[in-house]
């Protein structure tokens, strides 16, 4: 087979959705809240234009709801969704253009919080930049939020580019964060990212962050057979899990041009591989707490997900 399905819930699977439901509850929402930015971005453009599962569950009252709030990034990946303004074609998505305010915000958490199943809200979504360079208005939301309702999880997919940054999120209510990555080793990860004024240190720092907050931490994995399982990324990768204590590794497939890629991160012709299915074995053995999935767990998931429960810290 030249694939292997890797998360067991099924909340992203097509069959959970359908596209004149989501056009009657959007239009419902748009008319209900016509002023609020955050809503017409959601609905107009990324449930109804792209599709995209998170922004379909807001308007469904269900899982997780994103809560994009980054126009900006600092990293310039070569295979960014939002923003290739080299490239000779377009990005497949137009990045957000505004930073949501806080009542903007919370006019979507706080109800989704509050009568949503397995309610999760993710800052760090596909149709913006780094969240993190809004660190202080995520501070602020978080706050408000737990000031007001314990319910639900606060989630942060993010670069992991400041740590401190990360820290104080996660000091201010944040439960869990993806990180994402498509090497445990610097040199590719780099040459991929592009990063402006961080490094990849600070990536494997946030990774430490999580663990000293006694939080749920995961990396998305850009997965790409013939590097992902070539041995210095095999070995990296244990390392980096071994060092961060990892609860779940998030695999993505890279869609990227292969010839370009190989370009980008030095893929070595011809040196041996592991085969992905076999590197999946031999974490599982290796880690066998570790979990693999495609999808960020709720919080009452954590401790199932990850077996650590009575073992944190």
């Amino acid at each position: 087979m030249p694939a292997a399905r890797v998360e067991s819930d099924v909340k992203h699977d097509p069959d959970q959705f359908d596209d004149a439901t989501v056009a009657a509850h959007v239009a419902r929402r748009l008319g209900a809240q016509p002023q609020n930015r955050l809503v017409a971005h959601l609905g107009s453009n990324c449930a109804i234009r792209y599709g995209c599962a998170n922004a379909r569950n807001l308007f469904y009252g269900r899982w997780e709801c994103p809560i994009p709030v980054a126009p900006s990034c600092n990293a310039a990946c070569i295979g960014c969704i939002s923003a290739q303004p080299d490239a000779p074609i377009a990005s497949p998505q137009e990045r957000l253009t505004f930073v949501p305010t806080v009542d903007e915000i919370l006019e979507i958490a706080l109800p989704h919080l509050e009568s949503a199943p397995r309610a999760m809200l993710s800052f760090g979504q596909g149709c913006e930049g780094e969240p993190l360079l809004q660190a202080d208005l995520m501070v602020e939301v978080i706050r408000k939020i737990r000031e007001q309702t314990k319910c639900g999880t606060l989630h942060l997919n993010s670069n992991g580019s400041r740590p401190r940054a990360v820290e104080r999120l996660f000091a201010a209510g944040l439960d869990s964060i993806r990180v994402s990555t498509n090497s445990a080793r610097a040199a590719p990860y780099h040459a991929y990212y592009r990063p402006v004024a961080y490094s990849f240190d600070d990536v494997v720092e946030s990774l430490r962050v999580a663990r000293r907050a006694n939080a749920f931490a995961s990396i998305n994995y850009l997965a790409f057979p013939g590097f992902t399982d070539g041995e210095e990324e095999v070995a990296a990768l244990h390392r980096l899990i071994g060092e961060t204590r990892l609860d779940l590794i998030q695999w993505r497939n890279l869609n990227i041009d292969p010839d370009a890629y190989a370009d980008v991160v030095g893929i070595e012709r011809g040196a041996p591989k592991r085969g992905m299915r076999r590197l999946l074995a031999e974490l599982r053995a290796a880690w066998p707490r570790l979990r693999h999935g495609y999808l960020n767990p709720p919080r009452e998931a954590f401790a199932a997900a990850a077996g650590l429960e009575g073992e944190r810290g």
